[in-house]
């Protein structure tokens, strides 16, 4: 086999063979494969695409392209995964209610991408604690806490590290195919028996229209199944953030109030609905309602939290965050109230906008060598429809310096539309497949 065979061959809109998927993606985890024809393969199944077929094999290709984990617990072995956000840590939520519960989370996650926060940002926000494990200690962790929230080895589909490295300067993230690869040859890598996928749309999202939700959900779960992983997908409101925080340790907080019950919402409310599918995914319940009450159930009696202050102590975080997290946490220099400009409902968000905001003000990557503030960001973020008088608070700045916020106000004011009449109350979870 050779690369330049299989490029024309999806570039003639034929679907390789998984043999020859297979070939190349071990061609570019060894780098026998080239950028130049990795970039040739993206934008060639960008524009024709490889079917449903062919979209299976490219996944378990890229999947069995390094370390393919194999788990013996006395337990479910489930995940989650969001196709990104803004005000979502969900993951903070999820992974340790979901291990109270019996189930075994070995959760691999990301960083920041473009607008959106990345998980591991967020966890990196508690002082001292370790993202990056090796195989023996990601073990240890999840054995000892039910879950650990890590990065990706670079063991682990080391053929997807590639190709989205290609992909990202070579105008071929969008393709349906290679982002439904992308997400589930690191989920499959982890050995999972279930998986619950939250597909966002609106106006934080991605996906900015349901449609492009709705096709990537059904790919994904499609895909999935497939491949012998139980999976099903929600697709879940985005036009405003999902907690009323953004920015890594603001996020960190808002997790922390839902674990130790000091917070409902739609972060603890989203949280229980995926919860509830996942443990039925995972044959740990007999019903998806079932499942939901004992998510509840772990998160209102602080079983969750000690869950997450378990494997926070095992990630080399503080032996006493769930008690100290308040305390224990960053905070910014700079904390200042954006104002309505005008008495009315606040109708509204651009949550793209705000979430370019939080990384202008140093809580994200403009490139990838800048480095983090976790303190910074936005909190005490309004929901849409509520009724505010001219000068009433929108929500909180969290910056560095005064200059930062400034600038940051002039954008936020403009990603915030209120008006004189009270705006349609959105649903939560716009569908649900599988």
């Amino acid at each position: 086999m050779d690369a330049r065979t299989i490029i024309a061959r999806v570039r003639d809109r034929h679907t390789p063979a998984p043999d020859e998927l297979t070939w190349f993606a071990r061609g570019l985890a060894d780098g026998h494969v080239s950028d130049a024809q990795a970039g040739a393969f993206a934008m060639a199944v960008l524009l024709n695409g490889l079917g449903e077929e062919g979209r299976v094999a490219l996944t378990l290709a890229m999947r069995d392209s390094g370390t393919v984990l194999h788990w013996e617990c006395d337990g479910p072995v489930i995940d989650k995964h969001s196709t990104g956000g803004v005000g979502d840590c969900v993951s903070l939520v999820l992974a340790p209610a979901l291990a109270a519960c019996g189930a075994f989370v070995p959760m691999i996650s990301g960083r920041g991408l473009g607008h959106t926060g990345g998980t591991l940002d967020k966890m990196e926000a508690i002082p001292g604690i370790t993202v990056d494990l090796d195989e023996a200690r990601f073990r240890h962790v999840v054995s000892q806490a039910g879950c650990a929230i890590v990065s990706a080895s670079a063991h682990m589909a080391p053929a997807d590290r590639r190709l989205y490295a290609v992909r990202d300067v070579t105008a071929t993230v969008e393709s349906l195919d290679l982002i439904t690869a992308s997400i589930l040859s690191k989920k499959l890598a982890a050995g999972l028996q279930g998986l619950v996928l939250d597909v966002k749309t609106g106006s934080g999202a991605f996906m900015k229209h349901t449609q492009d939700a709705r096709a990537l959900a059904a790919a994904l779960v499609d895909v999935a199944n497939a491949a012998g992983c139980r999976t099903s997908a929600m697709i879940t409101d985005m036009n405003q953030p999902l907690a009323p925080a953004l920015g890594n340790a603001l996020e960190v907080s808002e997790a922390m109030r839902v674990l130790t019950g000091q917070a409902a919402g739609p972060l603890a409310d989203l949280s229980i609905e995926l919860g509830g599918q996942a443990l039925f995914l995972g044959e740990a319940v007999a019903t998806e309602e079932e499942g939901r009450a004992r998510i509840a159930s772990v998160l209102s009696d602080g079983r969750a939290a000690e869950r997450f202050g378990r494997m926070v102590a095992a990630m080399d975080g503080p032996t006493r965050f769930v008690e100290d997290w308040a305390r224990l946490l960053p905070e910014a220099t700079v904390i200042r109230d954006l104002p309505a400009p005008r008495a009315g409902y606040v109708a509204a968000m651009d949550g793209e906008a705000m979430g370019l905001a939080v990384i202008g003000l140093g809580g994200g990557r403009q490139v990838e060598s800048d480095r983090v503030d976790p303190a910074v960001g936005l909190d005490k973020v309004v929901p849409l429809g509520t009724q505010v008088a001219g000068g009433e608070p929108l929500l909180r700045i969290h910056a560095a310096r005064p200059e930062q916020a400034d600038r940051v106000a002039e954008r936020l004011m403009a990603a915030i539309t209120i008006t004189d009449e009270k705006p349609e109350t959105r649903s939560l979870i716009h569908e649900r497949l599988g």
